[in-house]
């Protein structure tokens, strides 16, 4: 598709690809290969990724994608998140709350009716951003893009570790069990059980012939045929057997926000993020906390340095419980939030020893949401993009015959009328998305993002300060070991020293050690390297891997 590029120029286009699936980078790295930009390999890579992690992305989900073209003065962000359906009211789930889940990802409802079924569906926007995105900013064509994703349909992929370890996941603290996403519906049994009935393992290969015929059907007809012709009207009956919210209407008025990015600084460099609803606003404000302290001098993860960054992550996360919601129905205050006296005024409040709470409704146990995923691209031309995109915790319902599965975002909507995050007739709730570039003189220098539910923004953070403060490579940046504190409780994986953990509880936290070695979040980044190269890091706790070109 893009071969007579290639010959005009004479050469090979150079770039690097990272992501959490072999097969969705090298499809990445495949379009650069061929003369592909940046938006282009990312979007193939992304359709890859919906065909072979389908319960972590999909065509029916949400996300962000931060996209810097220099050479066209091109610098956005395309804010896609999943918005309630106009059939949602404030109060409809009022009666049924039982609790909120300790890591602030949702709340536990009687039922779990806003966390899997038809009513836990939002807004499906993933297929329209592609489909802008490359309208806007790529130069090639969804019809062509789409073909490695049918081919992975159509002819399967080896289930990977991470992968077969998700969907046999049982329930955890209240939450609805991975296995039962695939199982409580009849169209997705079809698809994902062994005809014994068991859930694949690693190793198998899973075929989905309905979504390649999905997809072969959007290369014929385009991206409206899912939002307002054939496919869409599949969807709204389906929505209407099953009770579900989604209308019409809902789907054909799927727009995405084309935004400048939010920026900051830190340390000299120059930050640029995403706005509400994402979570880009958390990570410049733990910046500018964190900026007040020497934190190389303390060392990486010694105690007292796991104990500032974790006083920053509970203030940043009270923050965005009570202060930060979607523009259009919230009004954020961005200014202070992302100020330096701000950061300055919650580092004097770290330093006077304060311990800041994290406010949660009876909390009833959470975990790490990892219904996400992340691509990262950088080409010959310094065209760079970030794209985070996501089910959420994916709903369970695939219409019958379209092979996909839908997202299930209502469920981090605060069902209690009246709040930030609550919900409201086609408004979007929060995500800790935050596709990030850190820019130096030269332009951008380090290119970030992951999925992992409220853990992402923590993740893309410990990435920034490892590059920054400590040096790291892209790879040892996303390699480190990784702490999270979402609530009042310190989360440390497994590679965390033990006398650094038994030196903050003799400081007063109360410390989990998780059993997993790679944990919170599975941060992806590039790195300009001081030869003015790109390297690539993928995060060793998911499948996947950078591929130069």
């Amino acid at each position: 598709m893009f071969r007579e590029k290639v010959a005009r120029r004479g050469r090979a286009v150079k770039g690097v690809v990272t992501a959490p699936q072999p097969e969705a980078a090298e499809a990445g790295a495949d379009v650069l290969r061929e003369g592909g930009n940046a938006v282009d390999a990312a979007v193939a890579c992304a359709l890859v990724q919906t065909a072979v992690d389908p319960l972590m992305c999909g065509v029916a989900g949400f996300g962000a994608m931060h996209v810097y073209l220099p050479g066209r003065g091109v610098h956005r962000v395309l804010d896609f998140h999943g918005r309630a359906p106009l059939a949602a009211r404030p109060d409809m789930w009022a009666a049924l709350v039982r609790g909120e889940a300790e890591d602030g990802f949702g709340f536990l409802l009687e039922g779990a009716v806003n966390e899997i079924g038809y009513q836990s569906i939002t807004t499906p926007m993933t297929l329209r951003a592609f489909d802008s995105a490359l309208a806007g900013y790529g130069g090639g064509k969804l019809s062509d893009l789409i073909a490695p994703a049918i081919e992975y349909c159509e002819d399967g992929f080896p289930i990977r570790p991470h992968v077969s370890a998700w969907w046999n996941e049982g329930p955890l603290w209240g939450r609805v069990g991975h296995t039962e996403y695939l199982t409580r519906f009849e169209a997705a049994r079809k698809i994902y059980l062994r005809p014994d009935g068991g859930i694949p393992g690693v190793g198998d290969t899973l075929r989905n012939r309905d979504m390649g015929r999905t997809y072969r059907r959007i290369a014929e007809h385009g991206a409206e045929d899912f939002y307002t012709g054939g496919i869409a009207a599949r969807i709204v009956a389906d929505m209407a057997r099953g009770g579900g919210l989604l209308s019409a209407e809902d789907l054909a008025g799927a727009g995405l926000d084309d935004t400048e990015p939010l920026w900051g600084s830190y340390r000299g460099y120059r930050v640029a993020t995403n706005r509400p609803p994402g979570g880009g606003v958390m990570i410049l404000e733990m910046l500018n906390i964190l900026e007040n302290f020497d934190l190389a001098a303390m060392g990486h993860n010694s105690p007292e340095y796991v104990a500032t960054v974790s006083e920053a992550m509970k203030i940043a996360t009270v923050d965005k419980d009570t202060r930060v919601g979607d523009p259009r129905f919230f009004e954020t205050p961005l200014a202070e939030l992302t100020s330096k006296e701000y950061g300055a005024r919650m580092a004097e409040r770290i330093r006077r020893g304060e311990k800041t709470r994290v406010p949660r409704l009876n909390a009833g146990g959470g975990r790490e949401s990892k219904d996400t995923t992340q691509v990262c691209v950088v080409d010959g031309e310094g065209n760079c993009v970030s794209l985070t995109h996501s089910l959420g915790r994916p709903s369970g319902v695939v219409t019958e015959g379209l092979g996909f599965m839908y997202n299930g975002c209502m469920g981090v909507f605060d069902p209690r009328p009246g709040r930030p995050g609550s919900l409201a007739p086609g408004k979007a709730r929060f995500t800790a998305m935050c596709p990030t570039m850190v820019f130096d003189g030269e332009g951008p220098w380090y290119v970030v993002g992951a999925p992992g539910g409220t853990f992402i923004t923590m993740g893309v953070l410990q990435g920034i300060l490892n590059a920054i403060d400590f040096g790291m490579t892209a790879q040892e940046s996303v390699s480190a070991p990784r702490f999270c504190t979402v609530s009042d409780t310190i989360d440390l994986t497994n590679r965390v020293l033990r006398r650094t953990e038994r030196a903050l509880g003799e400081m007063g936290y109360p410390v989990r050690r998780s059993a997993q070695s790679f944990q919170f979040a599975g941060v992806h980044a590039l790195r300009r390297a001081a030869g003015g190269g790109w390297e690539g890091g993928a995060d060793p706790g998911r499948d996947g891997m950078a591929v130069a070109v």
